[in-house]
Order: structure tokens, then sequence, then C-alpha cells
């Protein structure tokens, strides 16, 4: 039995001591590649962010513009993302065989629409005369179609090796994506910023049909789409994280290329971008490029940020949504935005409560009652950079409801507010939180990303590098805490599917 012992007590020492030396060497090599990253200001306000890696000819880059769903007004929902499909359609240069007689139609197709605008909204729209003015609007859009080069820009950047070309909008961010050879820097930081100093939104109206279509596939016609869309209107009352990045359908209607193009030009200034770039690059050389290339775009003031904060919810909300579907359960609690001091115990308390088969949900919910054939708990929803919501998703099993679904996630919930979490969880988390983090730090585009959201969501591209600390300091009572903190009713929001008869 001492025997036992003692091996025990060497085995606990020894893992004491990795666990010391591995975190000794961690920070020794955040340290190194700390010391690796540079940051230039240019005077226009354009912040870039370079981190040197030369083991393979390769440069990733990631333009973070800080402007979202979030920064939308009523009668522009949606515009975000309209915006970022409209930056593919090139420039004065790229996408056009004849800019200056393009220029012209795309003028005159402007003014007929706002006079088609004009008379829809009339007591008594003249039907002959809309008619007419659409009749000719379509002519106009057929020989405005003429004068386009069909995915010039896309083509042109594949040409040269761009295998990342790509973009995406979130509630807090449009984000811009490329990954190229390194002898490319120069060409990239030619087309990039010829993208940003000499945009044509071109073919307006037909993107703008796309966008629609996404709403109706996406949001429309899935009853997911509409419970998330639902549940988000009604879980945020004030604050623009109600409505969903799509946008609503009469704005996406209504909206016009001179709100994209004001839209543009109040949210794209060089101060509202954060460049990230990782890679076979040197430092100084990518400065210089950009002082000549991004450095000729105008300056502009930094946008405002959203000035309006979710105020205090004060009883638990429910929505409905009515579908020919399977009934679903979605439900939320308000929590502080990413860079409060309890985020790393909410990520935890997500974690371990609904992220994989071996989570609590999915064990009690579908291996041992076989009340959902699914669930699932997020953090960080719809958004980060504000106060935001921590979710929990169910799919109810043939035969059972949703209220079964959530009186158990409800006891799993109480549970972690009285008993804790156990070692075992709480080193799982830990664990794969690191390993997904470390993993996310290998490539190149990745690292780009992480260094333009800590930047710009955290406040300083250097906090990234804190997160594993944080990680590794979240304590079973921290997340106890956490949960006793904000999973209370009063600021639940509840949305259920429904099937409809």
């Amino acid at each position: 039995m001492r025997l036992k012992k003692r091996m025990l007590f060497r085995l606990v020492f020894f893992l004491a001591v990795v666990s010391v030396f591995s975190l000794s060497l961690l920070a020794q090599t955040f340290d190194e590649i700390k010391n690796r990253v540079k940051i230039h200001v240019l005077e226009n306000g354009m912040r870039l962010i370079v981190l040197s890696r030369h083991e393979a000819p390769v440069v990733s880059f990631h333009v973070y513009a800080d402007v979202g769903s979030a920064n939308e007004s009523y009668g522009i929902t949606g515009i975000s993302h309209l915006l970022e499909h409209m930056a593919f359609k090139g420039t004065t240069t790229v996408g056009t065989n004849d800019y200056e007689s393009e220029k012209k139609i795309l003028k005159e197709m402007d003014a007929l629409y706002n006079e088609i605008k004009r008379e829809k909204v009339k007591a008594a729209p003249d039907d002959e005369k809309l008619k007419e003015m659409k009749k000719k609007f379509e002519a106009l859009r057929v020989q405005a179609k003429g004068y386009v080069v069909n995915n010039d820009l896309i083509d042109m950047m594949r040409r040269e090796g761009d295998r990342g070309i790509n973009a995406y909008t979130s509630s807090d961010a449009t984000q811009y994506i490329d990954s190229l050879p390194s002898n490319k820097l120069e060409y990239w930081m030619a087309v990039t910023s010829d993208r940003f100093l000499n945009p044509v939104f071109r073919e307006f109206y037909k993107e703008r049909d796309v966008v629609m279509e996404e709403r109706r596939l996406g949001v429309e016609t899935r009853p997911v789409g509409r419970l998330v869309e639902d549940f988000l209107a009604t879980a945020f009352k004030a604050h623009p994280y109600h409505h969903s990045v799509v946008g609503h359908m009469s704005d996406l209607r209504n909206i016009t290329r001179k709100d994209v193009e004001n839209y543009f030009n109040r949210f794209y200034s060089p101060s509202n971008l954060t460049v990230g770039i990782v890679g076979d690059v040197q430092a100084e050389d990518v400065f210089k490029m950009a002082e000549i290339y991004f450095g000729r775009i105008p300056s502009g003031p930094k946008p405002e940020t959203v000035r309006t904060e979710e105020p205090e919810q004060w009883g638990e909300r429910r929505v409905i949504v009515e579908a020919k579907s399977q009934p679903m359960l979605l439900f939320g609690y308000h929590r502080p935005n990413f860079r409060h001091k309890d985020s790393a115990a909410l990520e935890a308390l997500a974690n371990i409560m609904g992220q994989g088969r071996s989570s609590r949900l999915y064990q009690v919910l579908v291996k041992e009652k076989k009340v959902a054939v699914a669930t699932q708990s997020f953090n960080g929803f719809p958004g980060e950079k504000f106060s935001n919501l921590i979710a929990f998703f169910a799919v109810p099993a043939q035969g059972k409801t949703s209220a079964e679904c959530l009186a158990l996630i409800e006891e799993e919930i109480e549970k972690v507010k009285t008993e804790s979490v156990t070692p075992e969880e709480l080193t799982k988390f830990k664990r794969s939180a690191i390993k997904g983090f470390l993993s996310q730090m290998k490539s190149n585009s990745s690292m780009a990303a992480l260094l333009t959201y800590a930047d710009v969501v955290l406040g300083d591209w250097q906090l990234l590098f804190d997160q594993v600390q944080e990680v590794r300091a979240v304590t079973a009572e921290d997340i106890k805490r956490a949960a006793s903190t904000y999973l209370i009713k009063k600021q639940r929001t509840i949305g259920e599917i429904v099937y409809a008869k």
C-alpha cells in the first residue's frame, strides 16, 4: 500500500513538473512569436499587423473592416453583407471594359430607380408609368451589363495563385481574406488598395436580388432560420444584435446603390480597417509598400461605435415559431462582452455543458434519457464585441417535447450551480481549448484572423497570447459563480418551433 502511494506521489509530482515545463515552454514560444510581430499605422489611420514566418513561400492576408450588422440602422439592415458582395465587383479599372461609358449608364439607372421608388409610394401610383419606367430600367441594366467583365477580380487573384480568396460578414465585422505566394505581396497591395480607393458597385441591382434570394433560402423557407431571427429579435429589444446579418426583406428591396456608397464612405475609411499579414514576408518591406499603395487612400474619422446598450431584462421572454417542422428549442441568457473577466469561465461552461458527445447535455438528453436527437450549447451569440448570449439548443426525439428537453437542461444547469463541475471535465475543457487555439496559430490565415480579432475586439493584439493563461486559470468555482450569475430565468429568452397544424 505504501509502495502504491509512493508511486502515485511520484506520478503526480512528475505530471506537475511536466505541466510547469510545458507552460514555461509555451510562454517562451509565445514570447518568440510576439517578438516577431510588427505594427505600423499609416498616416490615414490604417493599422497593419505583420508576423514573419519563413517556413514556406506563402503569405496570408486578412483585412478586418470594423463594421457588421450591429452597425446598421433601420431601413438599411443587411447592407454590411450586401457591401461585402459588392466589394468583389471591381473598380474603375477592374471588372469593366469601358468605365467612362459604364459610369454614365449606372448614373442613369440610379436616377430612374429613384423615380420608380417615388412613384411606388404615392397614394395612387400610376401603373402604366411604372410599367414603362421598369421596362426602361431593364433596358439600361442590359446595356450596363455589356461593359462588365464578369468575375474579373476573382479570376485575376486566382491566376496569381490565390487559393484562399474569400470574405464573410458577421454581426461584428466584415472580413476579406487572401492567400498568395509571397512574391505576390506587391500585387496584393496594388489590387487590394485599389478595391478600397476606387470601388465601383456595378451590377448592384442584380447582386441585391442574389442577397434577397439568400434570405429566402436561409431564413424564410427554413424553420430554424425563422427561429433564430425571431429569437434574436426577442432577446435584444434595444441593441442592434436583434436583427440578422442578412437583413429584412423590405430593407433589401429598397436599399439603393447610393446607400451602399454612403455606407462604404462611412465605415471603410482607413481608420476603420485593420490588416493582418502572416507569412514569408519582411515587415519593413510590407510597411514601405503599404505607404505607397494604402497610404494614398484619403483618411477619414473613425466611425462612432454603437451607442445603444442592451438594458436590463425584466423577466423571461418567449417566442413561438409555427412551421411544418420537427420541434426545436433555443434559449439563451445575457452575458457581458468578451473583454469581461468572466469570459473564460463562460467558455468553459458552454463547453462542459453542451459541446461534443462527452458533454453533459449529450450524455443525459441523447444517450441516457433519449429525449433529444441533438443538443448543443454555444457562447458569444450572435457576436462577441458587445454584450451577448450564452445559448442552448435541442431537437426533441420523436414523441418527446421541447418542454421535456428544457426541464432536463435546467436540471443540469442547477447541478453546475450547486455541485460544480468535475476536475475531469475542467481538464478536458482546458486541453481541448488550448489545443484548438494552438492549432489555429499554426495556420497563417488563421493567425492573421486571430491577430486582427484580438486587436479590434479585445483591444490589443498582444492580448491574444493571454488567452491560454486565462483558460488555464479557470477554476470549478469560477464556472459555478458564472453559472449562478448569468444563467438565471429573469434574463433568459426561450424560442421554440412548434408544428403548425
